[in-house]
């Protein structure tokens, strides 16, 4: 998704709206008067909970996630209110260190969630039973220092490769088994004067997802990131900045002044069929058919060069957490638990489109099925977002202006990798070996 890692100064975000409502107990039997007819009583009032998000798009799909909750717990409302992806750290931050903020808090994947944790903002959560049955790879994008988890994580994340079956039937493609494939179909698409890929790079956070995607089969995927992990290597290994090059290299295949488009411009594109692919997040898909619900799309993993492997980037996307100041705290908790649940993890995959980290829960639409297969089986982790989000800047950040000035033709590839092992050097430990 809709991805993003800051340090706590600027991390997670909400809605402005504080810890609210009154936890009224249930009415009891009314005493009757003189005449035995029963004494009217005031109705109890239902406990009021907010949510707080970065996810806009989500919105729709988690009212009725939250109207199916509360079928068996009618006693409370719930009001899913997100905040503006690029406000929502910023907002968050404040509120939580004015001791408000939502009852319950999508927080950003790993070290950005994470901070919150340790900056005492937020209540853990071992007693919830339902944790044990995600892995604790999973639990790790919201476990403290402390060794205590924070978050339920709810839906994981990968990026693909999605493009236009209409326009790929019509010029003869089929889908790319290889890195030369891929290639190949952008100059056939590129030949036929349209366009390969809907890219933008106004945005910085497109430009690291879109590396993290295409990027592995060029640096070596897992087996890089334990390598740079565990110190063996570091990002000024060729095979990284061979990954710089290739991402330089694509430029070709990019739309006219794509310096200046954004993902609601790169969304469309896509949208409209003036673009035939997009390396983007499996987020996307609720949100494109149901701006083209005729749109005729499909997904395939990252094809590697000659000899590698194709490969498909995951990470879990945002866990929900407590915030540790709610006044309903007993109801917010409740509402967690539902969301280590086979029920919940069901209704995301059907509502949000995505693949759930709830084992079992099986999606209804086809693609997200064939998303959620390759997940399982060709995954890669996101580099960036799973180890190297944090510093201060962060280096993903880094990364992203770097490639930014990339594509300014202000830096070149070495020194987009200078810049990022320069930012890496500044915070990162290898684990031990």
């Amino acid at each position: 998704m809709k991805h993003v890692s800051l340090v706590l100064a600027a991390v997670l975000a909400a809605s402005l709206a504080g810890c609210s409502s009154s936890n009224t107990p249930a009415a009891t039997t009314a005493p009757k008067d003189n005449k035995g007819d029963a004494t009217p009583q005031p109705q109890a009032q239902k406990v009021k909970l907010t949510m707080g998000s970065w996810r806009t798009e989500d919105k729709e799909a988690y009212e009725k996630i939250i109207k199916e909750y509360q079928k068996k717990n009618p006693n409370v409302e719930i009001q899913f209110s997100p905040t503006k992806s690029t406000e929502y750290n910023t907002v968050l931050n404040t509120a939580l260190q004015t001791g408000s903020g939502p009852d319950i808090i999508q927080l950003r994947p790993y070290a950005a969630g994470i901070a919150l944790a340790d900056a005492g903002y937020l209540e853990p959560l071992d007693s919830i039973k339902g944790l044990s049955v995600m892995s604790k790879d999973t639990l790790a994008a919201a476990t403290g220092k402390d060794g205590k988890v924070y978050g339920v994580p709810t839906v994981f994340s990968s990026t693909q490769i999605f493009y236009n079956k209409k326009i790929f039937k019509k010029f003869n493609i089929e889908e790319p088994k290889t890195w030369e494939d891929l290639i190949k179909a952008a100059d056939t698409l590129k030949q036929n004067k349209v366009t390969p890929f809907a890219f933008g790079s106004k945005e910085g956070w497109i430009l690291s997802l879109t590396h993290g995607a295409l990027g592995p089969g060029f640096y070596g995927g897992t087996d890089f990131v334990k390598k740079i992990t565990s110190g063996q290597t570091n990002f000024k290994d060729k095979a990284f900045v061979d990954s710089i090059q290739m991402m330089q290299g694509l430029t070709k295949y990019f739309p006219d002044n794509y310096v200046g488009i954004s993902m609601d411009d790169m969304r469309n594109l896509f949208v409209t069929e003036q673009a035939a692919m997009m390396v983007m997040g499996d987020w996307e898909l609720a949100v494109m058919k149901k701006m083209n619900p005729a749109l005729e799309m499909d997904v395939f993993p990252v094809p590697a060069p000659a000899g590698g492997k194709a490969t498909v980037t995951t990470w879990v996307d945002g866990s929900f957490s407590v915030n540790k100041t709610s006044k309903n705290k007993a109801e917010a908790m409740k509402f967690i638990e539902f969301m280590t649940t086979k029920e919940f993890g069901q209704l995301v995959a059907s509502e949000l489109m995505k693949p759930s980290t709830i084992p079992g829960a099986e999606a209804t639409d086809p693609t997200v099925t064939k998303i959620s297969k390759f997940a399982n089986s060709i995954s890669t982790p996101y580099m960036f977002v799973v180890h190297f989000s944090s510093g201060t800047p962060t280096t993903k950040v880094t990364l992203e202006t770097s490639l930014q000035g990339l594509y300014l033709n202000k830096q070149t590839p070495q020194q987009v990798v200078d810049e990022v092992q320069k930012s890496a050097d500044t915070w990162f430990k290898p684990a031990a070996k």
